[in-house]
């Protein structure tokens, strides 16, 4: 595949496939489309900027796309973290946002039915009028859903409620070739066949667009609480979490933040938690846990029995934040990553390790910053494993060395690379470096069945031009 099929001729078959108004080329295609969130991908134009309405207009543009060798990128919200919204410089983006309708809300099978383009917002303000929720937040409710489905993402209620893929039920999706098929469905289960939903949910686009997606809901909880407990040990808290966990209390929030990346929350988001001079000096991490429960007195007890065990646990103290300060807080925390940005990281990393494995896992970390000359600070999932560290070193030669030893201390660890924002194109080059070869020989051959053509997005994942 050249990848520079383009004129007149795709122009105008482009068009007729979703009209003229909605297909967009050269000084019309604003900046926008060029990237999305991600700090150490450059944005790249597109040749054309496509805005399907129905999965028919999806497959006729991939249909064309096939045939004439154009790399295809998909984009939702653009707030993806890794790159794999960055589109092919001769490509054809396939942007979600005119498909943004919430199709069904199902409350007899706890199921909602939506388009790729809805966004965590839109979906939170149907569901709530039906006493119910899509419990995935990984941070930026603009995010669509239909990009969430691309990486798999997670964030802070992966500890209670599981990632995309523990929330996803079905998919329609259209194929490279121009196919549209149907993956499971308001089922509960399935035991027949491969399981061709989980297979696309966490591609990153590479081998089929999703234009429909059944997604689980749960019972909106009328009663919350949060608990902000400073220790003076990040290790201590680390030790800490199996306990909390293993206590049948049921936390739907449980997030370290180091002192430091705690101090940059607070100086940005002007909060007042209450916390006394002498504890904030001497705290080096803070655990949040966020309880909730149907029954107030059902919780108040849960929040008694927590406080207790922190302190046996070796918190300093513990602290349970009225309303407002506890809704800042977390989020400001599911804003963590602009938090960094603003502080001049210069790259944002979310490595995932089995729990058991995070304190010695981040004095490594600590140790290896320490050799390059860098930091290393963040916050994380404490309750999953998935390490969020913001990467201070302006040399791009040493920082990619340093992440390349990060990567690996994980891998070794039986860790991931990603534990929700994907590969993209920032971290496909130290993936394809450490990960089994044999493994990735069959990730090709699947790719090659979905994608014989290669033309979706193509460097995402696989290092060659044609993702082949």
């Amino acid at each position: 595949m050249s990848g520079t099929a383009v004129g007149g001729d795709v122009h105008a078959a482009l068009a007729a496939a979703v009209g003229a108004p909605h297909l967009l080329t050269g000084d019309a295609i604003s900046d926008d489309y060029a990237h999305d969130e991600a700090l150490t991908v450059p944005g790249r134009k597109p040749a054309y900027v496509a805005k399907p309405a129905t999965a028919q207009e999806v497959s006729a543009l991939l249909t064309i796309a096939t045939a004439r060798g154009i790399p295809v990128t998909a984009r939702g919200s653009g707030s993806g973290l890794s790159g794999a919204a960055r589109p092919s410089e001769n490509g054809l983006l396939i942007s979600f946002e005119r498909m943004n309708a919430v199709l069904e809300i199902d409350a007899g099978n706890h199921v909602a039915v939506v388009q790729p383009g809805v966004t965590l917002a839109e979906l939170d303000e149907k569901t709530a009028a039906a006493g119910l929720s899509y419990p995935v937040y990984p941070g930026e409710l603009s995010a669509s859903v239909g990009g969430n489905v691309g990486t798999n993402a997670g964030g802070m209620r992966a500890v209670k409620y599981g990632v995309t893929r523990n929330n996803v039920l079905g998919l329609e999706a259209v194929l490279p070739t121009g196919e549209i098929l149907r993956t499971g469905g308001k089922n509960a289960k399935s035991s027949t066949g491969y399981d061709l939903t989980q297979l696309i949910i966490g591609s990153e686009g590479t081998l089929a667009l999703a234009t429909e997606i059944i997604v689980k809901l749960r019972p909106r909880l009328a009663h919350g609480a949060t608990v902000l407990a400073p220790f003076t040990d990040l290790d201590v808290i680390m030790r800490a979490v199996p306990d909390i966990l293993s206590s049948g209390l049921t936390p739907h929030i449980l997030e370290y933040i180091d002192t430091l990346t705690m101090a940059a929350i607070v100086h940005t988001e002007k909060l007042s938690l209450g916390i006394p001079d002498a504890v904030r000096e001497s705290a080096q991490a803070y655990l949040v846990v966020a309880l909730e429960e149907r029954e107030q007195g059902r919780l108040d007890g849960d929040v008694e029995k927590l406080g207790e065990l922190l302190g046996e646990l070796g918190a300093m103290d513990v602290y349970v934040l009225d309303g407002g300060a506890a809704r800042q807080l977390i989020e400001a925390r599911e804003k963590a990553f602009w938090t960094a940005k603003a502080v001049g990281a210069d790259d944002v990393i979310d490595v995932v390790v089995p729990r058991g494995a995070m304190p010695g896992f981040l004095t490594t970390v600590r140790e290896l910053a320490s050799a390059a000359g860098a930091g290393a600070l963040g916050c994380g999932h404490a309750g999953d494993g998935n390490v969020h560290l913001g990467i201070f070193c302006k040399d791009k030669e040493k920082r990619e060395a340093l992440l390349h030893d990060i990567f690996a201390e994980a891998m070794s660890l039986g860790g991931a690379i990603s534990g929700e924002h994907g590969l993209g194109h920032a971290k496909t080059g130290h993936y394809l470096a450490l990960e089994d070869p044999a493994k990735i020989a069959l990730m090709r051959r699947v790719k090659l069945a979905f994608d014989p053509s290669g033309i979706l997005n193509p460097g995402v994942l696989f290092d060659d031009t044609t993702g082949k």
